[in-house]
């Protein structure tokens, strides 16, 4: 008896935690597509719709969702010290090619705007290094984002 119920509450709180975990990595990458925006000291409109898209698109979200994930990511964002808390949590939970993903869609936010400013690519190589990116991925898909662009 002990054991079924050992299991039960296993079980329960093992899918709870992944359900949690899962939202916090949605809340990471969005946090980072914003401090991304922001790099340049400039909102572009076309920034704020190549974040929420890729969101979209990237977690399969309603219109709805990601709106509402973009508004709680950017007060996260907000009260941040730094970037870190969301690289360290990306790099410890994401698979390389969920780490790719997320690397594509910075590179789509830095060039929503028509121009990629230098503190812009510092970032992105710096989240590249602490998410376990490859450079040779790095400059792959920075190449794949340009070629979109044309």
């Amino acid at each position: 008896m002990l054991k079924a119920i050992q299991k039960y509450f296993d079980l329960h709180i093992t899918i709870e935690s992944e359900v949690e975990v899962s939202h916090q990595l949605k809340l990471a990458t969005t946090a980072l597509l914003i401090e991304m925006m922001l790099q340049d000291n400039h909102i572009d409109q076309n920034e704020i719709i190549a974040i929420k898209e890729s969101i979209r698109s990237s977690f399969n979200l309603s219109q709805q969702q990601s709106q509402s994930l973009y508004e709680i990511a950017e007060q996260e964002q907000r009260n941040a010290t730094d970037y870190h808390q969301f690289t360290r949590l990306i790099a410890k939970n994401y698979s390389n090619e969920q780490k790719l993903q997320v690397i594509e869609n910075l590179w789509k936010v830095a060039y929503s705007d028509g121009k990629l400013d230098s503190l812009e690519e510092h970032m992105l190589r710096r989240i590249s290094d602490l998410i376990y990116v490859a450079h040779s991925d790095f400059i792959r898909i920075k190449l794949k984002v340009l070629e979109s662009l044309k």
